[in-house]
C-alpha cells in the first residue's frame, strides 16, 4: 500500500480517498494539518500508486488495509477521514480496530442501496453493464461538480481512465456493501463521528447542492445514530475538501479538540 506521513502531534488523522481518486484529493488537508498533527494518507488498492487486482477490490478488503495501516504504524486514537467511497472504508476499518480509533470524519458521504444485496448488486452491475463502463464513469464524475473547472475536468478524466480495470467490479461491491453492511457498520461505532455533506443524490444517481436546513435520506438516516453530528456546507460540489478546503478543515480541527 502506497501511503504519505508527515507532521508530529495528536491525534494522528487518516485520510481515505473516494472511488477512482487517489490520496493527492487530500492535498490541502495534509498540507494544513501536518503543520499541528501526524498526518497519514494511502491510496487504496489499484488507486494511485497501489497495485491490485480487481477481484481484490472491495469495501471489506479496503477495511482491512486501513486498518492494518492503522496497526502497522502503531497509530492510537487516530481520526479517520473519508471521502466518499472512503466514507464506507474507514467504517469498515473502525469496527475491525476500535481502539485505535478516537472519532470519525464522513465527508459528502451516501448510500446505494438499503435492502437485499444480491438484488442491489446485480441492478448496479446491470446499470453499468447497460451503460458501458467508459461513459457510466463519465456520467458518474461529471455531475459531481456544480460548476465547471479545469480541475473538475481533470479529475473526471483521471476517473474514468484509472478506474476502467477495477471499477466495473468495484462499484457493485460498493453497492452490495451498503445494502448489507452499513447499518452493521454504524450500530458498531462508539467513537464520534462528524458528516460534512455538500450534495445530495436521487436514485438516477444524480447531485444537487444543499442548503443549511436541508434534508435528504442519507442525512436522515443519520439522524438515527446518537454519536452523528452533520454539517452542511452549502452550494458546493461532491469534493467539498478541495472546493471548500478551509471551512473543511476548520470543521475537522474542531472536531479533533
Amino acid at each position: 500500500m502506497h501511503f504519505v506521513r508527515a507532521g508530529q502531534g495528536a491525534p494522528p488523522i487518516l485520510f481515505v480517498h473516494g472511488f477512482a481518486c487517489s490520496l493527492d484529493d487530500w492535498k490541502f488537508q495534509f498540507d494544513f494539518f501536518s503543520k499541528t498533527n501526524e498526518v497519514i494518507s494511502c491510496d487504496l488498492r489499484g488507486h494511485g500508486r497501489t497495485p491490485g487486482r480487481p477481484q481484490e477490490c472491495s469495501i471489506e478488503h479496503y477495511g482491512g488495509d486501513v486498518a492494518a495501516l492503522i496497526m502497522n504504524l502503531e497509530l492510537e486514537k487516530t481520526i479517520l477521514v473519508g471521502h466518499s467511497m472512503g466514507c464506507r472504508v474507514v467504517l469498515e476499518a473502525a469496527r475491525l480496530v476500535p481502539k485505535r480509533v478516537a472519532g470519525l470524519v464522513l465527508i459528502d458521504g451516501s448510500r446505494n442501496a438499503t435492502s437485499d444485496p444480491d438484488a442491489a448488486e446485480k441492478g448496479a452491475r446491470a446499470t453499468v453493464e447497460k451503460m458501458g463502463y467508459a461513459a457510466f464513469a463519465e456520467a458518474l464524475f461529471r455531475q459531481m461538480f456544480f460548476k465547471p473547472s479545469a480541475q473538475a475536468d481533470a479529475i473526471v478524466a483521471r476517473a474514468v481512465k484509472s478506474s476502467a480495470e477495477f471499477g466495473p467490479e468495484l462499484w457493485p461491491r460498493v453497492t452490495r456493501w451498503d445494502a448489507g453492511s452499513m447499518d452493521a457498520a454504524f450500530a458498531a461505532i462508539r467513537a464520534p463521528v462528524l458528516a460534512i455533506q455538500s450534495t445530495t443524490r436521487n436514485a438516477q444517481l444524480l447531485r444537487a447542492p444543499l442548503k443549511p436546513g436541508d434534508t435528504s435520506p442519507w442525512l436522515d438516516f443519520l439522524k438515527g445514530f446518537p454519536n452523528v453530528r452533520t454539517e452542511i456546507v452549502a452550494d458546493t460540489g461532491h469534493f467539498t475538501m478541495l472546493e471548500q478546503p478551509e471551512t473543511v478543515n476548520r470543521l475537522i480541527e474542531e472536531f479533533c479538540r
